[in-house]
């Protein structure tokens, strides 16, 4: 691959939500390859801290419901909305598919924790950029409800939830880019 597509992969990477996903399956193969990218991320120590729930088919149909009952169980009444209620429900079974984001902290503790949600950060973002590639849209969510969901997602000692990226299928034309000039960011040393 040229330095070139590699380029515009990077740039043309955006956040594409739920509610624009179509009816077409991601096929499993490409599932298993964005994971398998994902699993190439940098990380200290090769401490590889990354664990991954993937929800499809009636799965998608029980995170659903968890998000949604949360919403319900964890808002005062004066500050619950049944549209957002409602659209909580919805974001899961718009996708084909849902990764939840897991980190599992080295036992040993060998490197600082943020080390180790850097490197999660680092494969989310090799998923993300896959996800480009292949054309299927995605958006990294990080709802209190799934921050606190070690129970539903059956979470082992030293693991815990970063997110759910939504994946699916979309017709959403190119957007453009916005980001400042990178020379308002740097400051080059050479003396």
């Amino acid at each position: 691959m040229s330095a070139e597509a590699i380029n515009e992969i990077i740039k043309n990477r955006r956040a594409i939500f739920p509610n624009t996903y179509i009816n077409r399956p991601i096929p499993e193969e490409h599932i298993q390859q964005i994971l398998e990218n994902a699993n190439w991320a940098p990380t200290h120590r090769k401490t590889q801290p990354w664990r991954f729930k993937v929800f499809r088919k009636a799965a998608l149909e029980r995170l659903s419901e968890y998000l949604a009952d949360w919403y319900k169980e964890h808002t005062p009444m004066a500050k619950f909305s049944e549209k957002k209620h409602e659209k909580t429900k919805a974001k899961p079974l718009q996708s084909d598919c849902v990764i939840a984001i897991c980190m599992q902290r080295d036992l040993e503790e060998r490197v600082p924790e943020w080390e180790e949600i850097a490197a999660v950060a680092c494969a989310v973002q090799n998923m993300w950029l896959s996800c480009t590639a292949y054309g299927i849209g995605c958006y990294w969510s990080s709802p209190k409800s799934i921050l606190e969901a070690n129970d539903f997602l059956k979470l082992k000692e030293g693991e815990q939830c970063l997110g759910l990226l939504y994946m699916g299928y979309h017709e959403m034309p190119l957007l453009p880019g916005d980001r400042t000039p990178i020379e308002e960011k740097v400051i080059w040393l050479e003396e």
